[in-house]
């Protein structure tokens, strides 16, 4: 009898692949009936990481869309399936334990039935609470290897991972392959080795198709046991996406599996109103490069996902390592070179500093430190010269074990600095914080909410929960919108003064009392690089500003030069973009 493959499409991330933001309440629920009725899906990715975060940031209730979204999709049978970065919960660092119980609690009332939690270190420590407070909540608890290729990440490393799992009670196992850079004959023998070992464990695969081997890997973790295949479809499928599920369904049928028909017209209604979305907003804030896939990404290792911000910070300090490099008499780079030399340091820089997956938020981590090197270099400055403290936690092992060991200059730099490792479990270093925001919620005269929901919104994201609440985040997203709007109107040929001019007057006239923030000096502005220090990143609009505050960096022909704010209040708008040669005395955002 043909082994039955499932399939659950991955709507959230097919948008966090693409690009910043989720469709609305209205928009999913419109969508769910026509999913039902393709009737070829046995589960949906409905939410997750990023997805309740960026309804905050429109101004939408998260708690309200997840409700809307889940309910006509489990009404038809179809079971919701959500994302978790386990001691990072839903955002991009560690959560008290108090608040991800709680978590568990309020996704299981608004709808949610499987639970995805990952570590990109893969220290099981870390999803030890996570596979128990969904099994205390009746959730299934699925617990995700982070696939990686690199000498550490053998099969017996991941079975390893797998035994602890199986220890604290998961029910299934997730591959997930977030830069589709697993070789499909070790993904083959990986599952097989699982079920071997665990027959009742449901394997579940996730796989990008960024460097093009996601078919092949479908196929192999197939033939070798896995049970539910995460796909995609248009017109967000492919490039850095997942595989279309018509694709898939195609191949696994000629292979001899049993899969599920697929109803073309709800397909193609489907694909129409995902367009729509996208016409509607969404559509200006894709990365068009994200459509197309590109082998190079299997020499780095980075996630598809990733090369649209890597190229905005290329572009960014491409000017001033090439005036950098003229003013030693060397030759100027191309963005090709650059990029490859970016690329070959990521594939030197990673096993230095433990192999970490190449996963949220360690891939953005190890692609920092390869360009600050990258410029280290350039300058004649010894590696390393430029490091975060989030990149020092992670080495010194506050996020987790790492997979594979520090280099000896990484651990002599790290001694030499007076940093001392930790090898003891994460989540002992975050106290439990529910308390206080439950003092703060009746300080402001706040509703919990159903089933605690707005409490846990506020814990897990207090700045956004805060924004949204308030006004800020709707108004913050309505300004957005209508400059990504004007710039396309404004068309991708107009000189970079003339879209500055636009919105310089628009903000003049819309926020009269707004305060200007102006270059220092000329160069080229970096919006989107962190040099230093946390304090000392770049802001994103909305962010409340303090008088001295760093907003974005200048780099010029010395070197980078932080612009800081001269006013308190909060960064409304952005004038200049990233990567835009400006000139001492610019206007380049706006406070209000």
């Amino acid at each position: 009898m043909a082994k039955r493959i499932k399939f659950c499409l991955v709507y959230r991330d097919m948008w966090q692949s693409s690009g910043k933001y989720q469709p609305r309440v209205d928009q999913l629920t419109e969508i769910a009936p026509v999913i039902v009725r393709m009737g070829c899906f046995d589960r949906v990715e409905t939410n997750g990481g990023a997805f309740e975060q960026v309804n905050l940031l429109y101004g939408e209730n998260p708690n309200h869309a997840v409700r809307e979204w889940t309910k006509p999709l489990r009404a038809a049978g179809i079971q919701c399936q959500m994302l978790e970065r386990a001691l990072n919960g839903l955002r991009m660092y560690p959560v008290p334990a108090d608040v991800r119980r709680l978590m568990f609690k309020v996704k299981k009332a608004q709808g949610v039935d499987v639970v995805r939690s990952f570590c990109g270190l893969n220290d099981y420590r870390n999803l030890e609470l996570s596979i128990k407070y969904a099994n205390e909540f009746g959730l299934i608890s699925q617990a995700a290897l982070s696939i990686s290729h690199s000498p550490v990440h053998t099969l017996e490393h991941y079975l390893a991972v797998v035994d602890k799992y199986v220890e604290y009670g998961a029910k299934e196992i997730g591959l997930k392959d977030m830069a589709g850079i697993g070789r499909p004959a070790e993904l083959g023998k990986l599952v097989k080795a699982i079920k071997e070992k665990y027959p009742h464990l449901v394997i579940q695969y996730h796989g990008h198709t960024g460097p093009g081997l996601s078919m092949a890997s479908v196929l192999e973790v197939c033939r070798n046991g896995a049970d539910i295949i995460d796909v995609a479809m248009e017109p967000l499928s492919w490039g850095m996406v997942h595989p279309d599920v018509i694709a898939v369904q195609a191949m696994l049928r000629d292979a001899g599996f049993e899969v599920a028909d697929i109803d073309m017209n709800a397909y193609m209604e489907a694909r129409t109103l995902t367009q729509k979305f996208m016409d509607d907003f969404l559509g200006y804030f894709i990365e068009p490069k994200n459509k197309i896939s590109t082998s190079l990404l299997l020499g780095c290792g980075l996630p598809g996902g990733m090369m649209g911000s890597m190229m905005a910070d290329l572009k960014g300090i491409h000017s001033y390592l090439n005036k950098t490099l003229e003013k030693s008499g060397k030759e100027p780079l191309s963005e090709d070179q650059l990029l490859i030399k970016l690329f070959n340091e990521v594939a030197a820089v990673w096993p230095m500093v433990g192999t970490p997956g190449l996963v949220t938020p360690f891939s953005q981590y190890v692609k920092n430190i390869a360009l600050m090197n990258v410029r280290a270099e350039i300058e004649g400055k010894p590696r390393f010269t430029y490091m975060e403290q989030n990149q020092w936690d992670m080495i010194l092992g506050k996020c987790g074990r790492l997979p594979g060991p520090l280099a000896p200059e990484i651990v002599a730099l790290a001694k030499e600095k007076g940093f001392e490792f930790f090898d003891g479990v994460p989540q002992d270093n975050y106290p439990d914080e529910l308390p206080k925001y439950r003092k703060m919620m009746e300080e402001k005269g706040w509703d919990v909410g159903q089933d605690e929901e707005e409490l846990f919104e506020l814990a897990m994201h207090e700045r956004q929960y805060i924004d949204y609440k308030e006004g800020r985040a709707k108004q913050n997203f309505n300004r957005e919108l209508e400059a990504a709007m004007q710039k396309k109107q404004a068309g991708s040929g107009a000189a970079p003064q003339d879209r500055q001019q636009i919105v310089f007057e628009r903000v003049r006239k819309m926020y009269p009392e707004a305060q200007p923030i102006v270059a220092p000096v000329s160069g080229q502005l970096l919006w989107e690089i962190a040099v230093g220090d946390e304090k000392s990143m770049p802001k994103p609009v909305g962010t409340p500003l303090k008088k001295g505050d760093t907003v974005c960096f200048v780099s010029t022909y010395y070197g980078m030069e932080p612009v800081p704010s001269l006013f308190d209040g909060q960064l409304l708008e952005t004038v200049a973009e990233q990567g835009q040669k400006v000139s001492k005395g610019d206007v380049i955002a706006f406070v209000k």
